[in-house]
């Protein structure tokens, strides 16, 4: 059966895109977790409609990863297909209107942007991740969001056909879209930008880039925010307070520098991670009767 599978992924994506047990810590900012079965790079949307409908008509389990930077792999692994959209990385300009494909780091896209002198995508430059996944989460920073900007995104659907959904039919809220209730893949977003002064868009980019230096812990492999900010308190803030900041089990460690930020020292399974987790939101809930809600997505 898996010498089955493989044979027709390989069909499908191409011989040079199809690999088997690979380690999920090389594909995820947090460094940790086990090995997916099969790990294949989509090069064009082609070819992840044929993926997709492949994959459902064989009733695989499968998972979408862009920069694997909002993502946190089980210790045992996936027993089904990770699908990359790393390849989809094209960047378009036309007046004010940016278009970009799914595998497109955000920070790419925005000095993109900034070399047109268009504003708008500056607080994106910091967020570690893609277009793609930015539109999934409605991904923000420093008071802006992706849905300040976006006009629309193409995506694969649950059949395997390209369709358009125009920012309405996201239905972006905080840290949330219609794409993962639908199971949809995003290909490209569309984003309105502004005519700006380049050298005052630099001059943004580069203090959102210093705060950020100076307040997160950029040294160590985390997924970001680990913690959704619940309404009326900062996730942050409520974890310091609850005598969190620096605990540790294993090599996983509620950050010195920032306690919103679960970060790997080293060598921290997925397990230490989700343990440690565990503890944080049962310390907060006690001191504050707040329970935390994980931004991060745990696959397994």
């Amino acid at each position: 059966m898996v010498n089955k599978i493989y044979e027709d992924l390989k069909e499908i994506a191409g011989i040079n895109n199809v690999f088997l047990d690979v380690s999920m810590k090389q594909h995820t900012t947090f460094r940790a977790g086990g090995n997916a079965d099969y790990f294949v790079t989509a090069q064009s949307e082609q070819s992840l409609t044929e993926l997709i409908k492949y994959l459902r008509a064989e009733n695989l389990p499968y998972y979408i990863l862009g920069n694997g930077s909002n993502v946190l792999f089980a210790d045992e692994g996936y027993r089904g297909v990770v699908v990359k959209t790393g390849k989809f990385d094209d960047i378009r300009i036309s007046g004010t209107v940016l278009k970009a494909g799914a595998g497109v780091v955000l920070a790419r896209a925005a000095h993109a942007a900034r070399k047109k002198s268009l504003t708008g995508m500056e607080f994106a430059a910091g967020i570690p991740g893609t277009v793609g996944g930015a539109v999934v989460m409605n991904a923000g920073a420093y008071g802006n969001e992706i849905r300040d900007i976006i006009t629309g995104a193409r995506a694969v659907d649950e059949t395997g056909t390209v369709i358009f959904l125009s920012k309405e039919e996201l239905r972006l809220g905080y840290r949330h879209s219609i794409v993962s209730e639908r199971e949809l893949v995003i290909t490209e977003a569309v984003f309105e930008l502004a005519c700006g002064d380049g050298n005052e868009i630099e001059a943004k980019m580069r203090e959102l880039a210093r705060r950020r230096t100076e307040k997160q812990p950029l040294e160590y492999p985390s997924a970001g925010s680990t913690f959704k900010r619940p309404e009326g308190y900062f996730a942050g803030k409520l974890i310091e307070d609850s005598g969190m900041k620096g605990f540790s089990i294993g090599d996983a460690q509620v950050s010195e520098k920032h306690s919103g930020f679960v970060i790997n020292r080293g060598n921290a399974t997925a397990q230490e991670i989700l343990t440690l987790i565990k503890k944080v939101q049962e310390a907060v809930y006690d001191k504050f009767g707040v329970m935390l809600e994980m931004e991060v997505k745990v696959v397994k």
